[in-house]
């Protein structure tokens, strides 16, 4: 190939290689036609009723309307009831609508906790018009999981996928009963994995179409496979925005297994309050790269602290596998069959341990109270390098470590500027100042004196059941 230029000289011109020669990458749009043959026979439509009394359903309100406001626990407001509702005579009212999803061919149904949440009566309807009253097997708050059982056989079960091979940008589609319209189907690309929301659960983010009404429904892969359960979605106006989440069908399956074994999901506990790891902590740790959790808190008693688990620690992995972020470590421990002896890696004053601890079960709605030791210590012995960090404190007596159980420390009598901001309060026992253990004091002072005042003092201390972990940062 050549190209003559207007001054007449000629140019060769080389061909473009067959890897740089453009070329689609999508060929072509789905169709979901199929999949939906396949999987809409799963689907069903659920409806919950109440006994309403003279406080029941508000007039004017509809059933997707509860449902918004019971997903994101906006209060009901005060409403006059509807007509015909006489004081103190319950009456079946509708409570809500929702989705869900048949996992075997004998009647077990799945949804989420949300939907059946407070319902008196269940009613399942499958896509051939054929209603169930359906018995609640059991409901898992934290993961918003249920199961249902309807008598019936010979039912379509769904086919259950495999959440690791599910990729971003990949597209997949949900079936539900969007605002009660049964069967409804809407599709979209998984936008990102492993989302975290604050819940016990890593969800899968999509922008597929999700409303009130679809909660319970399957998140399906372009294989047929239920990969998720619609649960949530990001609106302000509780509408949808382009944002959902659905909970991973492995954890899921996990909670069910429970739920149809024995009603109740049973998790793991070590006793630990946990926080991020930030690159400020993990540089003044001598950490490579800021992962993991750090130990803010170890209850006295509690598998941790008989494992030797200490405030201030990060705990970088767990049964071998690496703790990324501090969100990891819950689901972790959480999926540990209580009585199980496991394995924790721990970064300990610029060293990693490896320790053993055994798992408790985690308690349902426990109460981790904290108490304060109200009794008066010696007189305060201020020092101006305490002041510094906003520190004002005392010996501990005899009688207070005894309680606490403590060989020593020194008593934290007042706070302000750094140490307020740090989270100490009154009556906090400091028991370490960063590599140095405090028995008395002395102790507390030599460590402050040895401090570099331009940069966070690390302090461990115990606040009631609790050892604790604090950054002081210094005034600028």
């Amino acid at each position: 190939m050549a190209v003559t230029l207007l001054a007449g000289s000629t140019f060769a011109l080389m061909p473009l290689p067959v890897q740089a020669q453009s070329a689609p990458v999508v060929r072509g749009l789905p169709d979901f036609t199929e999949l939906v043959e396949l999987v809409g026979p799963s689907v069903v439509n659920i409806r919950t009723l109440e006994k309403a009394r003279s406080d029941g359903v508000p007039e004017g309100m509809d059933e997707d309307m509860l449902e918004f406001f019971r997903r994101f626990g906006i209060p009901i407001p005060n409403m006059p009831r509807r007509r015909g509702q006489r004081p103190g005579h319950p009456q079946e009212q509708p409570r809500g609508v929702g989705s869900g999803f048949i996992l075997t061919a004998d009647g077990y149904v799945m949804t989420n906790a949300h939907v059946v949440e407070g319902a008196d009566e269940l009613l399942v309807t499958l896509t051939d018009k054929r209603e169930f009253k359906a018995k609640l097997v059991g409901a898992d708050k934290r993961s918003d999981v249920a199961v249902v059982k309807i008598d019936a056989s010979g039912l379509p079960a769904v086919k259950i996928g495999d959440v690791t091979r599910l990729k971003v940008g990949e597209w997949v589609m949900a079936i539900g009963s969007p605002f009660g319209l049964e069967n409804t189907v809407t599709a979209g690309i998984v936008s990102a994995k492993q989302r975290d929301t604050g819940d016990y659960l890593p969800f899968i983010q999509t922008d597929v179409a999700i409303n009130p009404g679809n909660s319970g429904g399957p998140l399906i892969n372009m294989r047929g496979e239920v990969v998720g359960i619609n649960s949530q979605i990001y609106s302000r106006s509780g509408g949808f925005m382009g944002i959902s989440f659905a909970i991973p069908i492995d954890e899921a399956m996990r909670v069910s297994d429970q739920l149809r074994a024995s009603g109740r999901v049973s998790r793991g506990r070590i006793g630990v309050q946990i926080e991020p790891v930030t690159r400020e902590i993990a540089e003044s740790m001598g950490l490579a790269k800021a992962q993991g959790a750090l130990v803010r808190g170890v209850e006295v008693g509690s598998p941790a602290e008989k494992a030797g688990i200490q405030a201030g620690d990060v705990i970088t992995q767990y049964e071998g596998k690496a703790v990324e972020k501090v969100s990891d470590l819950p689901r972790m421990v959480g999926n540990t069959k209580p009585g199980t002896r496991a394995a924790i890696t721990v970064w300990h004053r610029g060293a990693a341990r490896e320790l053993n601890v055994t798992v408790a079960e985690l308690k349902a709605d426990a109460d981790e109270a904290e108490r304060a030791d109200d009794e008066e210590g010696p007189k305060e012995k201020p020092s101006a390098a305490a002041q510094q960090w906003g520190l004002t404190v005392a010996e501990v007596t005899a009688e207070q470590a005894r309680e606490l159980r403590l060989k020593g420390g020194v008593r934290v009598v007042s706070v302000d500027g750094p140490a307020a901001r740090a989270g100490l309060k009154p009556d906090d026992v400091i028991v370490a100042l960063g590599t140095t253990d405090v028995h008395a004091l002395k102790d507390f002072e030599a460590a402050l004196a040895k401090a570099d005042r331009k940069k966070p003092l690390s302090v461990m201390f115990r606040r009631g059941e609790w050892a604790q972990y604090a950054l002081i940062r210094p005034d600028k």
